[in-house]
């Protein structure tokens, strides 16, 4: 949970700084969506070699090398003179970073059974809410004293702190790696099993379907994450502190919510209910109110009922993204890590465009409004592709390809 933190807080701290490197670079606002969203091109795409890399080598390794090119990244940004260097610094960080999904998916997969992957995924996932929260509260606050230059130093230099108990205490897998002598057996750990190949695993219609949930994901996350400082600022007349603290709310009670429904989730498996219905069942019915409620927020005109209503709209979005990973992690199996790689790719390419879309709509329309309806849209998308094309949440028998 705590390199998730690091990670999140280092990918969300551009969104509260973008007002102050507008100013300094005088950027428009397509080229404020570009910035925002170039660090999801190499972030998606490296999703696919990251996935192979952590089904094959040593996790251990592979995580911590990600996680330095990262905060390498991180701290480059604030040294940055220009805006293509920024860019070339956020395209850095993308590819640091694709290594954390896949490598936590395939630890949860190893060392966690089914009906314990909600706890401990909603706990992985609050980090991801908490980070953001804290980049935007802190960050805004240092930003405001500051400048945005320390901001990206200081993140990326702490950052480094993280590595020092990872190589000392967890222990490398060299004795899972395929090719072991232990023989294979029902409840042998992924790699133990068979490992399909990433060619197999992409071809499976559940890897398209949670793919297209994860872009739904994606789309609506990284338009909070990126745009809704600014939104606040443009919209509400929030000043920076006082959007610090507002827009760091709605991520605060994600981050709760999460907690609670991958709780729940597990509750009701251990109490005999199937994992097709726990978790689809508290997944899509998230996702679906929290169409409804930011869509509602988006048409209010008091900041106050603004902010209520994102909060609840992050609520229910936390009933999604507490099970998510769960289901993932069950229907893969031995592929925990290719299929994480593809749908984690595939989910990021809404970070790559709605960003984008937001920056482009804002400035042909000088309206928020299409902004959040594409959002919107884009979870209903995400309820049909579970519902429609992802079968029930049992690990899938891969029979090796002849």
């Amino acid at each position: 949970m705590t390199s998730i933190l690091v990670n999140y807080i280092d990918r969300g701290a551009l969104s509260v700084a973008i007002p102050a490197i507008q100013l300094e670079f005088s950027l428009s606002p397509s080229q404020k969506g570009l910035l925002l969203s170039v660090f999801f091109w190499t972030y998606a795409l490296m999703q696919l070699p990251a996935g192979w890399l952590v089904d094959r080598f040593d996790v251990k390794w592979v995580y911590a090398g990600g996680y330095v090119v990262w905060t390498v990244a991180t701290a480059l940004t604030g040294l940055t003179t220009g805006f293509y260097m920024l860019l070339a610094a956020r395209l850095l960080l993308g590819v640091g970073e694709s290594a954390a999904y896949p490598a936590i998916s395939r630890l949860v997969v190893e060392n966690f059974p089914e009906e314990r992957r909600g706890l401990v995924n909603s706990l992985i996932d609050a980090g991801t809410k908490i980070g953001p929260a804290l980049s935007i509260l802190v960050g805004g606050l240092l930003v405001s004293e500051y400048g945005w230059r320390p901001l990206f130093i200081a993140l990326g230099l702490g950052g480094m702190v993280w590595l020092i108990p990872w190589i000392r205490y967890v222990p490398s897998r060299s004795r899972n790696l395929p090719g072991a002598t232990t023989a294979p057996t029902e409840n042998a750990s992924p790699s133990a099993r068979h490992q399909p190949p990433i060619s197999q695993v992409a071809f499976h219609p559940a890897v398209w379907g949670t793919s297209l949930g994860m872009f739904a994901l994606g789309y609506v996350w990284y338009f909070l994450l990126t745009w809704l400082p600014t939104y606040l600022m443009d919209v509400h007349q929030l000043n920076l502190k006082e959007t610090a603290v507002s827009a760091a709310l709605p991520f605060l009670t994600m981050a709760a919510s999460s907690v609670f429904w991958g709780w729940a989730a597990d509750r009701l498996i251990a109490k005999g209910c199937s994992p097709t219905f726990s978790r689809k069942l508290i997944s899509l019915s998230g996702l679906g109110i929290a169409a409804a409620l930011l869509l509602a927020a988006s048409r209010v005109a008091s900041p106050t009922s603004c902010i209520a209503l994102l909060c609840a709209s992050c609520a229910a979005l936390g009933m999604f993204t507490a099970n998510v990973w769960a289901m993932t992690q069950t229907l893969a199996g031995p592929a925990a890590g290719s299929w994480t790689g593809i749908q984690n790719c595939i989910g990021n390419m809404g970070g790559v465009l709605s960003p984008l879309v937001a920056g482009w709509s804002v400035e042909m329309t000088g309206s928020y409004l299409t902004a959040f309806g594409m959002a919107a849209a884009v979870m209903l998308a995400g309820i049909a592709g579970y519902l429609f094309i992802v079968g029930p949440i049992q690990e899938i028998n891969w029979k090796p390809q002849a």
